[in-house]
């Protein structure tokens, strides 16, 4: 698999965001963030799947909220 250093999203799969964001924060307080149905709403990591796969918006800002949740570490090797 190509490195890709400047990218923090290269590897990461929409399961393993939305996994990360419902464990870190939980279901409601992850709907007051991003204001979707599929948060509100009997959620699952299934049912959002499906529904950010298909709604380009939606997934961004999963996307955004991820990167801002996640802890930077700065590679050894790039200083």
């Amino acid at each position: 698999m190509e490195r890709q250093p400047n990218n923090p999203l290269h590897g990461v799969t929409l399961a393993k965001m939305v996994t990360f964001l419902s464990e870190k924060y939980g279901w409601e307080a992850l709907s007051y963030q991003i204001d979707i149905n599929c948060f509100k709403k009997n959620p699952s990591i299934t049912s959002s799947l499906k529904f950010l796969r298909k709604t380009p918006w939606a997934r961004e800002k999963v996307e955004q909220l991820y990167l801002q949740s996640i802890p930077y570490t700065k590679d050894e090797n790039n200083n």
